[in-house]
């Protein structure tokens, strides 16, 4: 089990790309992903990691990627070879079924939307960073799509803003194993403070809230307690 602690006022969920195009049949990129998802229960256990967030009552954040417009990268001098793929395959395409939410993971009311973002990184040319910072957030449980360009990209770039983060590694797929792997094994741990399981991550943040009525608990005591401490080292004196 993780030994790591979630506090409601601090942690949030950020949910990273729960596009149709990526996580539902009949969704563009879907195939390329589909043994690695379907082996790990990737789907299901994301949702099932945000359902536990919710009824934690933690903050949830999304991190989406830009979907495809009319004219994207047209007058660019410079194209990187993921975003050159997105505009080939018009990858979640704006106004279309693929570039909407999976039905499961509309973001519920008072949950936050970041601006979409060009590349990989859930942070770079967005307002995620001012959005997570408004709310006092410093831990960050990560789950979503996919694991060797936007998880680990938004990972590295959350590390570097001083961010403490979690990433769900069966809440998350690929385009394989071998890719999984180096995402997962080799490269995330110098970034990510722990990487867990969906069983893990659900009954760390299960407990927070007892936890933290623990915490409340135990200082009000304390301060219910002082004036009488006080009054005895007072009294000692004479």
């Amino acid at each position: 089990m993780t030994s790591e602690r979630y506090g409601r006022v601090i942690t949030a969920l950020l949910v990273i790309d729960p596009y149709n195009d990526f996580i539902s049949e009949g969704g563009k990129i879907w195939p390329r992903i589909k043994a690695v998802a379907e082996a790990n229960n990737c789907v299901p256990n994301m949702l099932e990691v945000l359902n536990a967030a919710r009824k934690a009552k933690l903050r949830v954040f999304y991190a989406m990627h830009h979907r495809y417009r009319p004219g994207d990268y047209a007058t660019w001098k410079y194209v990187a070879p993921i975003q050159r793929a997105a505009w080939q395959n018009k990858s979640f395409e704006y106004g279309t079924w693929g570039g909407e939410f999976r039905a499961e993971f509309v973001p519920a009311p008072g949950e936050i939307v970041a601006q979409e973002h060009w590349c990989s990184s859930g942070f770079a040319n967005t307002d995620l960073d001012l959005q997570l910072k408004k709310q006092g957030i410093h831990q960050l449980i990560v789950i979503g799509l996919i694991a060797h360009t936007c998880i680990e990209a938004t990972v590295r770039y959350a590390a570097e803003l001083g961010y403490e983060v979690t990433v769900v590694k069966d809440a998350t797929a690929d385009y394989s194993d071998e890719m999984m792997h180096a995402a997962l094994d080799i490269n995330m741990p110098n970034y990510a403070s722990a990487i867990v399981s969906t069983e893990e991550i659900v009954a760390s943040i299960s407990t927070t809230a007892d936890v933290e009525h623990s915490d409340v608990r135990a200082r009000t005591a304390n301060i219910d307690r002082k004036p009488e401490s006080i009054h005895r080292c007072a009294w000692a004196r004479f």
